[in-house]
Protein backbone atom coordinates (compact mmCIF):
# COMPACT_ATOMS: atom_id res chain seq x y z
CA UNK A 1 0.00 0.00 0.00
CA UNK A 2 1.45 3.40 -0.98
CA UNK A 3 1.13 5.87 1.82
CA UNK A 4 3.09 8.94 0.88
CA UNK A 5 5.87 10.11 -1.43
CA UNK A 6 7.12 6.72 -2.59
CA UNK A 7 6.79 4.96 0.77
CA UNK A 8 5.05 1.60 0.81
CA UNK A 9 4.01 -0.67 3.69
CA UNK A 10 3.20 -4.36 3.34
CA UNK A 11 -0.02 -3.89 5.32
CA UNK A 12 -3.11 -1.70 5.18
CA UNK A 13 -3.07 -0.78 8.86
CA UNK A 14 -0.25 -0.13 11.28
CA UNK A 15 -1.03 -1.91 14.55
CA UNK A 16 0.99 -2.08 17.78
CA UNK A 17 3.30 -5.05 18.40
CA UNK A 18 3.31 -6.08 14.74
CA UNK A 19 6.07 -6.22 12.16
CA UNK A 20 5.82 -3.97 9.15
CA UNK A 21 7.96 -3.99 6.02
CA UNK A 22 8.71 -0.54 4.62
CA UNK A 23 9.76 0.05 1.04
CA UNK A 24 11.25 3.41 0.08
CA UNK A 25 11.60 4.56 -3.54
CA UNK A 26 12.21 8.24 -2.85
CA UNK A 27 15.04 10.55 -3.85
CA UNK A 28 17.87 8.38 -2.44
CA UNK A 29 16.70 5.41 -4.50
CA UNK A 30 16.32 7.56 -7.61
CA UNK A 31 19.74 9.18 -7.27
CA UNK A 32 21.47 5.79 -6.82
CA UNK A 33 22.57 6.01 -3.18
CA UNK A 34 24.12 2.79 -1.94
CA UNK A 35 23.61 3.09 1.82
CA UNK A 36 20.25 4.30 3.11
CA UNK A 37 19.16 4.23 6.75
CA UNK A 38 15.72 4.68 8.25
CA UNK A 39 15.72 6.77 11.42
CA UNK A 40 12.51 6.17 13.37
CA UNK A 41 10.71 6.62 16.67
CA UNK A 42 7.25 6.32 18.16
CA UNK A 43 4.79 8.97 19.32
CA UNK A 44 5.23 12.72 19.30
CA UNK A 45 8.19 12.37 21.70
CA UNK A 46 10.03 9.95 19.38
CA UNK A 47 10.49 7.23 22.01
CA UNK A 48 12.43 4.12 21.06
CA UNK A 49 14.57 5.96 18.49
CA UNK A 50 16.59 3.64 16.26
CA UNK A 51 18.47 3.58 12.96
CA UNK A 52 18.35 0.58 10.63
CA UNK A 53 20.30 0.12 7.43
CA UNK A 54 17.88 -0.63 4.63
CA UNK A 55 18.43 -3.37 2.06
CA UNK A 56 18.53 -2.29 -1.58
CA UNK A 57 16.45 -4.26 -4.08
CA UNK A 58 14.76 -3.71 -7.43
CA UNK A 59 11.67 -2.51 -5.52
CA UNK A 60 13.55 0.13 -3.54
CA UNK A 61 15.18 0.17 -0.12
CA UNK A 62 13.45 -2.10 2.36
CA UNK A 63 13.47 -2.66 6.12
CA UNK A 64 11.37 -4.57 8.65
CA UNK A 65 10.42 -2.83 11.89
CA UNK A 66 8.45 -4.02 14.92
CA UNK A 67 5.96 -1.36 15.90
CA UNK A 68 5.69 -0.45 19.57
CA UNK A 69 2.64 0.54 21.59
CA UNK A 70 2.28 4.22 20.61
CA UNK A 71 -0.07 6.65 18.92
CA UNK A 72 2.09 7.22 15.84
CA UNK A 73 5.09 5.98 13.91
CA UNK A 74 7.51 8.70 12.76
CA UNK A 75 10.55 8.26 10.54
CA UNK A 76 12.89 9.84 8.04
CA UNK A 77 15.71 8.62 5.81
CA UNK A 78 19.39 9.42 5.48
CA UNK A 79 22.02 8.20 3.06
CA UNK A 80 25.72 7.43 3.51
CA UNK A 81 26.64 11.11 2.84
CA UNK A 82 24.51 12.30 5.81
CA UNK A 83 21.89 13.80 3.52
CA UNK A 84 18.34 13.60 4.89
CA UNK A 85 14.93 12.98 3.36
CA UNK A 86 12.66 14.16 6.16
CA UNK A 87 9.57 15.27 4.24
CA UNK A 88 10.71 18.90 4.08
CA UNK A 89 11.41 19.04 7.82
CA UNK A 90 8.08 17.50 8.87
CA UNK A 91 9.20 13.84 8.97
CA UNK A 92 6.95 11.03 7.83
CA UNK A 93 4.33 10.40 10.53
CA UNK A 94 1.64 7.72 10.36
CA UNK A 95 -0.95 6.81 13.00
CA UNK A 96 -0.83 3.43 14.70
CA UNK A 97 -4.34 1.99 14.91
CA UNK A 98 -5.30 0.29 18.14
CA UNK A 99 -7.67 -2.65 17.90
CA UNK A 100 -10.68 -2.47 20.20
CA UNK A 101 -10.72 -5.64 22.28
CA UNK A 102 -13.88 -4.82 24.25
CA UNK A 103 -16.07 -6.48 21.64
CA UNK A 104 -13.97 -9.63 21.25
CA UNK A 105 -15.47 -12.61 23.07
CA UNK A 106 -13.05 -15.35 24.03
CA UNK A 107 -14.68 -18.71 24.69
CA UNK A 108 -12.36 -20.94 26.68
CA UNK A 109 -15.01 -23.52 27.51
CA UNK A 110 -13.58 -26.07 25.10
CA UNK A 111 -11.56 -28.89 26.52
CA UNK A 112 -10.21 -32.23 25.42
CA UNK A 113 -13.75 -33.64 25.73
CA UNK A 114 -15.01 -31.34 22.94
CA UNK A 115 -14.01 -33.73 20.09
CA UNK A 116 -16.06 -36.47 21.75
CA UNK A 117 -19.13 -34.22 21.78
CA UNK A 118 -18.54 -33.41 18.13
CA UNK A 119 -18.29 -37.11 17.26
CA UNK A 120 -21.51 -37.93 19.12
CA UNK A 121 -23.43 -35.11 17.48
CA UNK A 122 -22.08 -36.14 14.08
CA UNK A 123 -23.19 -39.77 14.59
CA UNK A 124 -26.63 -38.70 15.81
CA UNK A 125 -27.03 -36.45 12.77
CA UNK A 126 -26.08 -39.31 10.46
CA UNK A 127 -28.60 -41.64 12.15
CA UNK A 128 -31.38 -39.07 11.79
CA UNK A 129 -30.58 -38.57 8.10
CA UNK A 130 -30.62 -42.34 7.52
CA UNK A 131 -33.97 -42.69 9.30
CA UNK A 132 -35.49 -39.89 7.20
CA UNK A 133 -34.12 -41.51 4.04
CA UNK A 134 -35.68 -44.87 4.92
CA UNK A 135 -39.01 -43.28 5.76
CA UNK A 136 -39.12 -41.37 2.49
CA UNK A 137 -38.12 -44.43 0.49
CA UNK A 138 -40.21 -47.17 2.10
CA UNK A 139 -43.29 -45.35 3.47
CA UNK A 140 -44.82 -44.79 0.02
CA UNK A 141 -44.35 -48.49 -0.76
CA UNK A 142 -45.99 -49.51 2.50
CA UNK A 143 -48.96 -47.19 1.91
CA UNK A 144 -49.46 -48.35 -1.70
CA UNK A 145 -49.12 -52.02 -0.78
CA UNK A 146 -46.16 -52.62 -3.11
CA UNK A 147 -43.68 -53.30 -0.31
CA UNK A 148 -42.33 -56.79 0.00
CA UNK A 149 -39.79 -57.50 2.70
CA UNK A 150 -36.55 -59.16 1.75
CA UNK A 151 -36.34 -62.84 2.40
CA UNK A 152 -33.19 -64.34 3.81
CA UNK A 153 -31.30 -66.37 1.24
CA UNK A 154 -31.62 -70.02 2.01
CA UNK A 155 -28.91 -72.36 0.90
Amino acid sequence: MELSKNIFFNTDKLTPNSEVKISYTGKFFKDGSEDVYIHYGFGSEWTGVNDIKMVKSDLGFQAEITLLEAESFAFCFKNGNDEWDNNDGQNYVFPIEHIETDLIVVDNSYSLAAPRRLRKSYIITKKIKLAIYKILKYLPRLVSGKYTPRKANEE
